[in-house]
């Protein structure tokens, strides 16, 4: 009989080679109508946002990548079910004209739902606006993939930063603001400030992060600032409510302008708090963090956008088709797993994420979506980075509108008709999109007017309406 001796370094050796690699945790962090030059890591020589400017340091700035609407509701509808904005259920913000319209059903298949039935833990902390109380109730997140949700459900809610109440889950939990009430759904603007939303929005993402140390966790924190509320902004002429002002406080700056940097800087605090947590938690090197916005800088503030330049080079903000209103930062941090100080050209969108964070989950994405894996340049490998032919997006409101992008270059707008012409825009030599080229290159043209066609399937809730 022979006597076979194992040593401890043996047995975890032969442990790591058969034990698969541990999930990585996702957090995807998403601003309200921040754009794209908001940040100093993105160009911004007015506000402080330090935080992510060391994220970006850190990690990988994205110099081409999309929301997946110009307006809230269809881009979060796009991010979580990985369908462009001609296909998702979402497709604009219809609120309590019609709240069904701005609601997921039941069989929609969500980022959330398919990392949660992957083991995951899930949380939503923040904006939701695909659901609400009501007839809307399909949409409530509990029923799309989320264990936890605290925040608000829809946006008109979500414009007051000092709420009477918000959501936990599916129970109204009160808040010592004083408000002015506007519209029902919880909107108005607060009299007697006291709690501002994000601020416990941070404390329930970093509450989350620590008490998800067990299993790999999914979370989904969805900021309100910068947005503004639009009902103060139209009674009391400043829809920049914040705490304070922050550095800005003695800028010889009107109000609204004092209140709009300082929430972009407040924000910058929140990102820094939770990568701060994730190091001192030593769950940085196994975590994939996003930082983005919804869409475009918005102008609902009554603050000076000249004095942000807060679209950068592009043309357009919030509700245009244009890139001011849809190209948005995307910076991705990841110790170890990606290189640091990095920059990348690659066109992506909101729709990619699925695609993205089921590979990392180790699933198979759904077949029948427009969604296509980021990972391999989150990697450093371009060669297996897949592009996509086109992109696609619409706007419902004030008449309809359609964009393309085509092989990452040609930029094709179409409205007034489904016959008009196609505005064509170069974008190799015009990021402005200044020079419509329709004429010099019609073939190019002719591509994205199909595309603009054919794109889309018909909804009953979302009706083109020239």
């Amino acid at each position: 009989m022979t006597l076979v001796l194992v040593t401890a370094d043996a047995l975890i050796a032969a442990d790591l080679q058969t034990k698969p690699p541990a999930k990585p945790n996702l957090i995807w962090i998403m601003a309200d109508d921040l754009g794209y030059g908001d940040l100093g890591c993105y160009g911004q020589k007015v506000i402080i946002t330090p935080n992510i400017d060391r994220m970006a340091n850190e990690g990988m700035r994205f110099t081409h990548f999309y929301s997946g609407a110009t307006v809230c509701a269809p881009s979060r509808s796009v991010l979580m079910t990985g369908l462009h904005h001609g296909h998702t259920r979402v497709r604009g913000n219809a609120g309590q004209r019609n709240p069904t319209a701005q609601a997921l059903r039941a069989d929609d298949v969500t980022v959330a739902k398919l990392l949660q039935q992957a083991g995951y833990r899930t949380a939503l902390i923040g904006k939701w606006g695909l659901g609400d109380e009501g007839p809307a109730d399909t949409g409530l997140p509990r029923k799309h993939g989320f264990d936890e949700f605290f925040g608000y459900l829809n946006q008109q809610h979500a414009h007051n930063h000092f709420p009477s109440f918000l959501w936990k889950n599916e129970t109204k939990v009160s808040l010592p603001n004083t408000i002015t009430p506007i519209g029902g759904n919880g909107g108005g603007y607060a009299t007697e400030a006291k709690v501002f939303a994000d601020d416990l929005f941070a404390d329930d993402a970093i509450r989350f992060v620590k008490e998800s140390r067990s299993k790999p966790f999914y979370l989904y924190w969805s900021m309100v600032i910068p947005h503004a509320n639009n009902e103060r902004a139209r009674e009391l002429k400043n829809g920049a409510h914040v705490p304070d002002f922050g550095p800005y406080a003695d800028k010889d700056w009107p109000e609204p302008d004092k209140g709009q940097a300082a929430m972009i800087t407040r924000l910058d605090g929140y990102v820094g708090r939770i990568l701060e947590t994730l190091r001192e938690t030593g769950l940085a090197e196994n975590t994939l963090v996003l930082f983005t916005s919804d869409n475009g800088p918005h102008n609902e503030s009554n603050h000076d956008l000249k004095r942000f330049n807060p679209a950068g080079p592009y043309t357009g903000i919030k509700r245009s088709l244009t890139d001011g209103g849809i190209r948005v930062p995307l910076v991705a941090w990841w110790p170890t797993k990606i290189k640091q100080n990095t920059k990348s050209d690659h066109v992506a969108y909101f729709g990619d994420w699925l695609a993205t964070a089921t590979e990392l989950a180790g699933l198979s994405a759904p077949g029948a979506i427009d969604s296509i894996s980021m990972v391999p340049t989150f990697h450093g490998d371009h060669s297996k980075q897949k592009q996509h032919e086109y992109l696609y997006w619409e706007f419902h409101e004030g008449g309809f509108k359609q964009a393309a992008l085509y092989q990452g270059r040609w930029k094709g707008i179409r409205k007034g008709g489904p016959d008009e012409p196609v505005l064509l825009f170069d974008q190799a030599n015009d990021v402005a999109e200044s020079t419509n080229v329709a004429a010099s290159h019609p073939e190019f043209a002719a591509k994205l007017g199909e595309y603009l066609k054919s794109a889309r399937t018909e909804s009953p809730d979302w009706k083109p309406t020239w």
